[in-house]
């Protein structure tokens, strides 16, 4: 595989979609969404408001959902006030069309201001999901507008055009942001995607005429609109991560739904027609994750320690403030003094490349404290703390890394949209079914052969067939004379045992000559 390959594994069920992305074969996101899932980040909404709480600067908006959803102030963008005037004007019919070109702006609220002064109960208000519900809270809404595309996000009642910071060339980022502003729909704001790099204007132009389009959908819905009510549903988990990750070092998708499969395929040709083809159907007899290795990177990556290639590892905690990283070395530090250093550097940076990987698949965010193995060296604490920030700048969530402390911790916080992903890799005990007591191993024979006798003379004639884990068929099998044949020289009669990993190993049953199962009791 290249080095820098990039695939999406999509395993499709009735009522979940998996999606499993990969770089260089090695799993570094992990999504989950419900197929009946009415809330995804992104989802524009008209809600009521139900109450303000000025104690906490908010208010609790009805947008459907079964708890209230959670909007602070900060979250009301300055332009509250004519957001407010246009989505009263859309119900009622006095705001006519979707443009902003004739709309006159009402003056903005301040940043010190208070919830009760600029929302009362039972205002209709146009909100979009900023994060889903977590636990037992509501979606958290924010009133500032955006509506994504893959080159361009179209931001309503804001001013002038942003090109994103990882535009890194400077002559690129003037011509982009020269090409835009001239067609950019007036008091629109727009914020230029990475992935427009190198695009025409016709590309950007066909692009924000879409996003516009949209826009005029949310007017339209508007018109006599009762809330809470869906106005706009962000694209499904899907399709928004082939929108925001599709990249030329993407390489390949996989789906194992032909429908999902027709339906990537449409969306591919409309934004990326050269890369159609790296779209695949899986039908294989496999499931799709056991094929490509997810499902074993999975078993491996999630739970509280995750130990590396070198045999240092990491123990992850989980609390209610923050989510806590410990690095450990294992046997991997000598005791020299002279190699110490260098060491304790190699595992730091190991780990920080881990940790890099963790934070994005398990999605984690918030504050997390990490306590790195201790470092003497300035040069090495300077050298751990940039490369911490190079093995994170593929993460899409915004975050930010603090300095080491003096303790030799290091601080990150990380854009939370949702739960952190936790998956239960632990699995009950086949033979004692997690009851941590299983009846003696010893007696298993003496139960089979008691069995056998009952079998034999109930049903004098059958063809007799005994199935057994392949540990228990080794024990009946081998020796001279071994127990099957012990068994054949007591009873007159020949008993095929067969070996199946479905069984426990002190499960076993008894069939006849059809194959089906002789029941004891």
């Amino acid at each position: 595989m290249n080095k820098l390959d990039k695939e999406l594994i999509i395993d499709s069920s009735p009522t979940v979609v998996q999606i499993a992305f990969l770089e260089e074969g090695r799993l570094v996101e992990i999504h989950n969404q419900k197929t009946n899932t009415n809330f995804t980040v992104g989802d524009i909404f008209l809600g009521k408001v139900k109450r303000t709480m000025p104690g906490l600067n908010a208010a609790f908006v009805d947008t459907g959902y079964k708890k209230d959803s959670f909007l602070h102030y900060t979250d009301l963008g300055p332009k509250l006030r004519s957001l407010l005037k246009f989505t009263k004007g859309s119900i009622h019919g006095s705001q006519q069309t979707h443009r902003l070109d004739d709309f006159t702006f009402e003056p903005e609220i301040v940043k010190t201001g208070k919830i009760d002064q600029v929302l009362k109960k039972k205002d209709s208000i146009l909100v979009q999901i900023l994060k889903e519900p977590i636990s037992t809270k509501g979606p958290r809404l924010s009133c500032e507008i955006t509506i994504p595309g893959r080159y361009v996000v179209l931001a309503p009642f804001q001013q002038g055009t942003n090109v994103s910071k990882k535009v890194s060339n400077s002559e690129e980022r003037k011509r982009l942001k020269a090409l835009v502003e001239s067609i950019r729909p007036k008091n629109f704001g727009l914020i230029v995607r990475t992935a427009a790099e190198g695009k025409k204007v016709a590309d950007l132009h066909e692009e924000i005429m879409n996003l516009m389009a949209k826009w005029k959908l949310i007017h339209e819905n508007l018109s006599n609109a009762n809330p809470p009510k869906k106005l706009l549903s962000e694209l499904d988990k899907t399709t928004s991560i082939l929108r925001d990750l599709l990249s030329d070092k993407f390489n390949r998708i996989v789906v194992n739904d032909k429908e999902m499969y027709e339906n990537i395929r449409i969306f591919m040709k409309g934004i990326a027609p050269s890369k159609v083809n790296i779209v695949q159907y899986h039908n294989g007899k496999k499931s799709i994750f056991d094929q490509f290795g997810v499902t074993r990177q999975i078993k491996s990556s999630f739970g509280k320690t995750v130990t590396m290639k070198s045999g240092a590892y990491l123990v992850i905690e989980h609390t209610e403030a923050m989510h806590v990283i410990d690095v450990n070395s294992g046997q991997k530090i000598p005791q020299k003094s002279g190699e110490v250093d260098q060491s304790t550097l190699k595992v730091n940076l190991e780990s920080a490349q881990e940790i890099a990987r963790q934070l994005r698949l398990r999605d984690i965010g918030g504050l997390i404290i990490i306590d790195f193995i201790d470092m003497k060296n300035s040069e090495h604490r300077k050298e751990l703390i940039s490369k911490m920030r190079d093995f994170m700048k593929d993460d899409r969530a915004q975050h930010t890394i603090l300095p080491l402390s003096k303790f030799g911790l290091m601080q990150i916080t990380r854009q939370r949209t949702g739960p952190v992903i936790k998956i239960d890799t632990t699995e009950h005990c086949p033979s004692c079914k997690g009851t941590g007591k299983i009846q003696s191993s010893v007696l298993i024979t003496e139960e089979i052969e008691r069995d056998m006798e009952f079998v034999l003379q109930s049903h004098p004639k059958i063809k007799l067939s005994l199935k057994v884990h392949p540990y228990v068929e080794a024990y009946l099998k081998k020796g001279f004379p071994s127990k099957k044949m012990s068994w054949w020289l007591k009873y007159g009669r020949r008993v095929k045992v067969s070996g199946n990993y479905d069984y426990s190993m002190l499960d076993y049953q008894f069939f006849d000559g059809n194959d089906d199962e002789i029941r004891l009791n």
